[in-house]
């Protein structure tokens, strides 16, 4: 069953401030150390998604990103009656946990915010959007299919972020997640192409959700993640 609406909300706000505040705080903190190889912020980026995912999934379903909350309302996955209340708790989240990065590490490398490489533009939007639709891809794995035993598939969508911050991460900064670039992008007064992730991110998402209908959804437990019996 369905935790209460409240709830879900609050999940998704302290998930979304856990994600911001482990990822971003990472950046800031290597750019204070004057670097760290980009495997280990790839990892950072992966637990940042990880922890609150473990946390949360079973509360809200730990979205932890208004693009995944798109995808998975479009597709019917959940329903579209909660979605402007998990983007609001989403984008509040994000802003509180970028105000601690601030709080505890200072405003350098601009909070953590997305810039992409200048003269990439084109393969800067390609690849914040093929990266979104891996992400999207992961998400609807769990969605459809539960955790697994174990319940290694709640792996899945951290190791999509992890990938593209390995990947991509030196290209676009990889954000994948509206709410994680917003956030540090205003407090930091960087809007630098800030419309290419608020463009591509989302639009990945939407072809995503019109390619990949649900076999079959569960009226009654729309939103949190179940366990499967499958493997």
């Amino acid at each position: 069953m369905n935790p209460a609406p409240g709830r879900r909300w609050a999940a998704e706000f302290a998930g979304t401030a856990l994600l911001v505040g482990i990822g971003t705080g990472t950046v800031v903190g290597a750019g204070r150390l004057g670097g760290i190889p980009q495997w280990a912020m790839a990892v950072a980026w992966f637990l940042a998604v990880l922890i609150p995912v473990v946390l949360f999934v079973e509360v809200s379903g730990a979205h932890l990103n208004p693009a995944v909350t798109l995808a998975l309302a479009l597709s019917g996955r959940v329903a579209w009656e909660g979605t402007p209340g998990y983007w609001v708790a989403q984008f509040c989240g994000a802003v509180v946990g970028s105000l601690t990065v601030l709080g505890t590490l200072g405003s350098g490398s601009h909070l953590g915010a997305t810039v992409p490489v200048p003269g990439e533009l084109f393969l800067a939007f390609a690849a914040e959007a093929a990266f979104t639709a891996l992400l999207v891809a992961a998400v609807f794995t769990l969605a459809d299919r539960g955790e697994g035993r174990a319940r290694w598939r709640l792996g899945l969508p951290p190791a999509a972020v992890g990938l593209s911050t390995y990947l991509i991460g030196p290209l676009t900064g990889s954000s994948l997640n509206p709410a994680r670039t917003l956030a540090p992008a205003l407090l930091s007064r960087t809007y630098t192409d800030l419309w290419l992730y608020l463009t591509a991110v989302p639009l990945a998402a939407v072809v995503v959700a019109a390619a990949w209908r649900p076999r079959s959804v569960d009226v009654e437990d729309r939103g949190p993640g179940r366990r499967a019996a499958s493997p």
